[in-house]
C-alpha cells in the first residue's frame, strides 16, 4: 500500500529534510520512528528538500507499507497517532492516507508555496523562526521588485551555484510582500523551485527594501542569469515550505 504522509516540522535542530551520512535530518527521524513502530525498515521520499534550519508548515512524503507492517494497527489513523507519540515535538504528522500505487510526493506536485518571515524589531518569540533585519524596510519598493519575479523563465540568478539541475526555468505565479507591524511576510508560489531560490530572492528583495538596490538594478539581476549579481541568501530560519498542491486524483487509491 502506498501512502502519503502529510506533516509539518520545525527544522531548527535538523540538517534539512534529506538523510545525511552523519548529521540528523527530518527524513531520518521519521524513518526511524516508522521502523520502531512497524518492525521493518521504511524508506520515505519527500516532496522536496529543505536546507538545514528551514521549516515546513506543510510537507508531504510517500512510502510503501506492507500488510505485515500494518498488522499492529487498526487503521492508518491509528498509525498516525502512534507515530506522533514516538516523534519529538518538533515533527507533527497530520495524516497518513492511501493513494494510488504510482503516486509520487515529488513528481506529482503541480505547485508549491513558500513563506518567508522577517522581523525588524527584537522579538523573543520569533528567535529561530523569523529573520531579524536591523533597520526599516520599504515594503512598497520590495513589492514593486517582487512583481518583476512573476513570470515563466530563467531563474538562474537565484539558483545556488553548482546545483545539479537540468533546467533553471521556473513558472513563478505569485509573490506578495505583506507588512504586519514589525513583521514582514513574503509569499512565493511557483510550479517548482531551484535550490536556495527563495532565500536568494528574499535576500535580493531585502536590498531593495534597504535602498541598496534600485528597481532597474533588480531587473538587471534577473536578466543577467548570474547568481553572483543577486544578494546574499536570507537566513534559513525565516523560510517555511507552506503549501504543496496535487491533482485531486492523486489522493484516490484507484485512480492511479
Amino acid at each position: 500500500m502506498r501512502v502519503f504522509i502529510e506533516l509539518a516540522y520545525d527544522g531548527t535542530k535538523y540538517h534539512g529534510w534529506q538523510r545525511q551520512p552523519e548529521d540528523r535530518t527530518v527524513q531520518q527521524a521519521i524513518e526511524e520512528a516508522l521502523e520502531k513502530l512497524c518492525g521493518v525498515k521504511c524508506s520515505i521520499l519527500g516532496c522536496g528538500r529543505t536546507d538545514s534550519g528551514v521549516h515546513a508548515s506543510y510537507f508531504v512524503a510517500h512510502t510503501d507499507l506492507s500488510d505485515s507492517s500494518l498488522e499492529r494497527f487498526d487503521s492508518l489513523d491509528h498509525l498516525c497517532f502512534k507515530l506522533n507519540g514516538v516523534l519529538d515535538a518538533d515533527i507533527a504528522i497530520f495524516s497518513i492516507s492511501q493513494v494510488g500505487e504510482n503516486a509520487h510526493a515529488r513528481f506529482d506536485a503541480r505547485e508549491r508555496s513558500y513563506t518567508y518571515f522577517i522581523h525588524t524589531k527584537k522579538d523573543p518569540f520569533l528567535d529561530g523562526h523569523s529573520a531579524r533585519i536591523f533597520g526599516d524596510l520599504n515594503v512598497l519598493e520590495m513589492q514593486k521588485a517582487a512583481d518583476k519575479l512573476i513570470f515563466k523563465g530563467d531563474f538562474a540568478s537565484f539558483c545556488k551555484t553548482g546545483s545539479d539541475v537540468k533546467t533553471t526555468i521556473c513558472d513563478v505565479r505569485k509573490v506578495e510582500v505583506e507588512c504586519q507591524g514589525h513583521r514582514i511576510k513574503i509569499v512565493i508560489e511557483a510550479d517548482r523551485f531551484l535550490r536556495n531560490m527563495v532565500r536568494a530572492c528574499v535576500g535580493t528583495l531585502t536590498m531593495v527594501g534597504q535602498g541598496k538596490m534600485t528597481q532597474e538594478e533588480f531587473q538587471g539581476v534577473i536578466d543577467s542569469c548570474n547568481r553572483s549579481n543577486a544578494g546574499k541568501s536570507a537566513p534559513a530560519c525565516g523560510l517555511y515550505l507552506a503549501r504543496v498542491e496535487y491533482p485531486n486524483e492523486v489522493f484516490s487509491p484507484k485512480a492511479l
